[in-house]
């Protein structure tokens, strides 16, 4: 697997640094985000999303990501889009 790094939160410190990549394998987004509190997580988990059945899988992660970096994810999936239009 090869990541193509597309960017990272523009506020990040030294500590913090929540980051996209682009997965063209895969024809997946990567996302490094902050951990929700159990409050947030519990409230993911009990939503109801239409066909699907309520709780998080095994598999799956609920993560969060700052609004500011709305471009950085727009850029990852144009990446991705054009790839697909290249091959």
């Amino acid at each position: 697997m090869q990541l193509v790094f597309i960017g990272i939160d523009p506020n990040t410190g030294d500590k913090q640094s929540p980051t996209v990549w682009v997965d063209h394998d895969a024809r997946e987004l990567v996302l490094q985000g902050w951990k929700p509190d159990a409050a947030l997580e519990e409230a993911c988990a009990a939503t109801e999303v239409p066909g699907h059945a309520t709780g998080i899988p095994e598999n799956e992660a609920v993560i969060r990501i700052p609004a500011r970096m709305t471009d950085v994810i727009r850029k990852a999936c144009d990446d991705l889009d054009l790839a697909t239009h290249v091959r």
